[in-house]
């Protein structure tokens, strides 16, 4: 369990506090480029870290990350005119370009220069694999382009999606590397979605519900091991990813795409939960495409229209408890990603931890706590934290039997990088 203060410390994410800082120096998903898919399309609302933030894309085609609110009297400029080249407030016409540096004041001279002296808090938006990402931070801190693998590969072997997650980040993150409940929780759909069944690797999860959690420091964050049972006295290792401070990364089963996610807060209370599948070697296919879209794996539907999912706490997830009573799905919430979430917030916006009573299944969620708080002490002197790094972003998770005498970080050290033309090790 964790003090009330540091437990604070983790989940606060607004301007100025720590948390928050380390979310600021690294990219960050912001949108999906089909948001804004074409030059003077409709602005869209962001908000990100508690900042109420607008996304645009002008007549160049530049993408715009600015203040959602003019400057002169707080109007939100989600109601503003795209044109010609920048974002024209309705209320007194005041207009922003894409840096968000006003450029014309209608009611004074033009003259006086007025409108040089005005410019709206802007961050930086780029396309890259499908997502619009942007940096928060000093921009004397600005590091490269992200270079997460699922983002680089060609544009047919990747799908990403995302959706509100009505929780703090670090629960939802929390969930993402707990590999101990999938034998219970997801039960059900490890043998009947399109995304998972098929696997050897299932039937080891089934097979051993008492997995053995070793965790070992990455680079970047942490290998997070469960171990369970295999034939002939091996063990199955699943190496889970994580990447401070929000990127996670599940091991593959069978020839599946491989699939994990960055939980991005929204505010203190909310979160996104971006959820990205991708091949190496070969496209995605149509029957894997269609799975997605519909919500299989680790992807959801949606109530129309918004990125909230089509089960939420309004309507208590449309659990089915005839079929939780027949074994069909372990909780009754179908779908792997909405009974995630639907226990994630059941928990509260954000979680009590000083409550909680962990065991040695959470040893993966209690290091990366250590990592996370270790890390912020070591930003308070001046060092740039884990996760930032072209290298650290040059991981994969992994699935594989070994025997009993061998290490999974030695045995499978090449498998938790990045190797060219060559796809996950999986079982």
């Amino acid at each position: 369990m964790l003090r009330k203060e540091q437990n604070d410390l983790l989940t606060q994410t607004g301007p100025g506090t720590p948390m928050g800082k380390m979310f600021r120096l690294s990219w960050q998903p912001a949108l999906l480029a089909s948001e804004l898919p074409e030059n003077e399309c409709p602005p869209v609302r962001v908000k990100l870290m508690s900042e109420r933030l607008l996304a645009w894309r002008d007549t160049q085609g530049n993408y715009a990350l600015t203040d959602e609110f003019c400057a002169h009297r707080g109007v939100s400029l989600w109601f503003g005119r795209n044109e010609e080249n920048g974002l024209r407030c309705p209320y007194h016409g005041w207009k922003y370009d894409h840096t968000g540096q006003c450029i014309e004041v209608p009611s004074e001279p033009t003259e006086s220069g007025f409108c040089k002296k005005i410019k709206l808090k802007s961050y930086p938006l780029v396309e890259r694999g499908g997502v619009l990402w942007t940096y928060m931070g000093p921009p004397e801190m600005q590091p490269p382009l992200p270079e997460w693998e699922f983002a680089v590969v060609p544009a047919d072997r990747s799908f990403t999606s995302k959706r509100l997650q009505e929780s703090n980040w670090l629960q939802a993150m929390e969930g993402g590397i707990d590999s101990s409940h999938v034998s219970f929780l997801h039960s059900g759909e490890l043998n009947k979605d399109p995304l998972f069944k098929g696997s050897k690797g299932n039937q080891y999860n089934m097979g051993d519900m008492k997995p053995v959690f070793e965790v070992v420091e990455s680079p970047g964050g942490l290998y997070i091991g469960a171990r369970r049972n295999a034939e002939h006295g091996h063990y199955y290792w699943r190496v889970t990813q994580y990447v401070l401070p929000a990127f996670t990364m599940i091991p593959p089963r069978a020839d599946h795409p491989v699939h994990g996610h960055f939980w991005v807060p929204i505010d203190d209370e909310n979160c996104w939960a971006w959820s990205f599948d991708y091949k190496v070697t070969r496209p995605l296919s149509e029957h894997e495409l269609t799975a997605m879209h519909e919500g299989k794996g680790i992807h959801n539907e949606y109530v129309p229209g918004t990125f909230r999912p089509r089960q939420n706490k309004d309507n208590d997830y449309l659990i089915d408890r005839a079929a939780q009573k027949r074994g069909d799905t372990f909780s009754g919430v179908y779908g792997i990603a909405m009974q995630d979430a639907s226990l994630q917030e059941s928990m509260g916006p954000v979680v009590d931890r000083t409550k909680e009573n962990l065991v040695s299944t959470d040893n993966g969620i209690i290091m990366a706590r250590h990592r996370l708080l270790r890390a912020l002490k070591a930003m308070e002197k001046g060092e740039i934290p884990p996760g930032i790094a072209r290298e650290h972003q040059q991981c994969r998770s992994a699935a594989v039997v070994l025997p009993p005498d061998q290490p999974f970080k030695e045995a499978a050290k090449e498998a938790l990088v990045v190797q060219a033309g060559k796809e996950h090790a999986t079982v």
